[in-house]
């Protein structure tokens, strides 16, 4: 992760909100927002809800044109979320609805919002991170170091954030059943070969290209930068039905026994913590089965 220094002249609520998981810095019209959150960036309450209120930051303030999403923890990026949250959404009865999800809509904020968006992974990025990664405009992988997983099954559930749709569209359908339905991670440079992310570049090379890239999109107008982008996702239009149906799907998995009873092996085993998760996810296949 490279260090970035605040302009002045970028005004914005983003450098005088103090947030928890994750921190901002703004230069030359670019934001760069570094999560840093517990042992792997898990998507739990405190990190989705300061992602939310970042998004309403950012499409708001007009001197960002672009925004990169990185991590200081030099082994995850973005994780999987709290799958106890998920327990809890689930008997609060917040899968019972047929709105839009809330990360499912944050991620359309992302994906529609009329700035750039990158993701520079130099970690794994999983579940719904994965799926975040998904949903910014471009995104880099650094050799031997970036990792990217729709693990779901494994766990009993499908992508909650949209992720099969976007593989789908992106890089085909069969290659976006074997992600989904394969559950291990992919390096940077099986990611790349993909089309799962733009490109996987060396240690020495993925600070200076996205800082590059990024500071040449945020000197074009804004207005350009918009509609550039906005054309590009006329392709897309009508996804708010896909996440309705999806999400009905995912609230029947949430809602099987067998979730519950693979998430009590997950955490037994010491899933949702940095040793733990560190081997390629495939690995958790046979430890959650039930043997009984």
């Amino acid at each position: 992760m490279q260090n970035t220094k605040n302009n002045n002249q970028d005004s914005s609520a983003l450098l005088n909100t103090e947030f928890n998981s994750l921190k901002v810095e703004t230069n030359k019209g670019v934001a760069f927002v570094t999560f840093h959150h517990g042992e792997i960036n898990v998507l739990d309450m405190v990190s989705v809800m300061e992602l939310v209120q970042l998004a309403q930051f950012l499409e708001e303030d007009s001197n960002i044109k672009v925004i990169v999403f990185q991590s200081s923890n030099p082994d995850y990026f973005l994780s999987h979320a709290d799958f106890k949250l998920l327990q809890e959404f689930r008997d609060q009865g917040a899968y019972d609805s047929d709105e839009m999800p809330l990360y499912s809509g944050l991620l359309e904020k992302f994906r529609t919002m009329p700035k750039a968006t990158i993701a520079k992974i130099q970690g794994r990025a999983r579940g719904g991170g994965a799926e975040f990664a998904m949903a910014m405009d471009m995104s880099f992988g650094e050799i031997g170091k970036a990792f990217l997983s729709q693990m779901e099954v494994i766990i009993g559930i499908l992508p909650g954030g949209g992720s099969a749709q976007y593989l789908a569209r992106k890089i085909g359908r069969s290659r976006a059943m074997e992600i989904c339905l394969g559950g291990g991670d992919f390096s940077a440079v099986e990611a790349e070969k993909y089309g799962y992310i733009n490109r996987a570049l060396s240690s020495t090379e993925i600070d200076s290209f996205v800082d590059e890239l990024a500071y040449r999109i945020a000197s074009y107008p804004a207005q350009a930068i918009a509609l550039n982008k906005a054309a590009v996702n006329l392709f897309e239009e009508g996804r708010s039905n896909e996440f309705i149906t999806s999400n009905a799907w995912f609230a029947e998995l949430v809602k099987a026994p067998d979730f519950d009873k693979r998430v009590e092996h997950f955490f037994a085993q010491g899933g949702q913590t940095r040793n733990g998760e560190m081997e390629n996810w495939s690995e958790w296949a046979p430890k959650l089965t039930d043997k009984n």
